[in-house]
């Protein structure tokens, strides 16, 4: 998930537009492919955020969280980390729908349901 959040620029007062996209990554606390620990994730989210924003010629961040269980409580997670960044945009990534989708709903459109900001998602 990618949050773009700052302050909006006043037309006319002279103050410069500031943003900063924040890359947010999930993960369990148990080792896994991506890492071994919390703070290998954490430590990858931000190489990962820093290499994106010098790409792209903007301030990034990334913000690593550890859940219990990424499966189960990954919404209320990432809603979480929404109103913690002050986000003002969201975009997520989704897939092709397949059979599961029709009985247990994506986490693009619970997140975008659910959040008080605009949600892109995008497949």
């Amino acid at each position: 998930m990618w949050t773009w959040s700052g302050a909006a620029a006043v037309p006319g007062s002279g103050t410069a537009l500031q943003r900063t996209l924040v890359y947010v990554g999930v993960a369990a606390a148990t080792p896994g492919s991506v890492a071994h620990t919390p703070q290998e994730f954490a430590q990858k989210m931000a190489d990962f955020a820093a290499e994106q924003g010098r790409a792209r010629g903007v301030a990034a961040e990334g913000l690593a969280l550890t859940s219990h269980d990424p499966t189960t409580d990954l919404d209320p997670t990432l809603l979480k980390a929404i109103e913690e960044t002050g986000a003002d945009l969201v975009v997520m990534a989704s897939h092709v729908p397949n059979l599961t989708d029709y009985i247990w709903p994506s986490n693009g459109g619970t997140v975008a349901k659910r959040a008080s900001v605009s949600v892109m998602v995008v497949r």
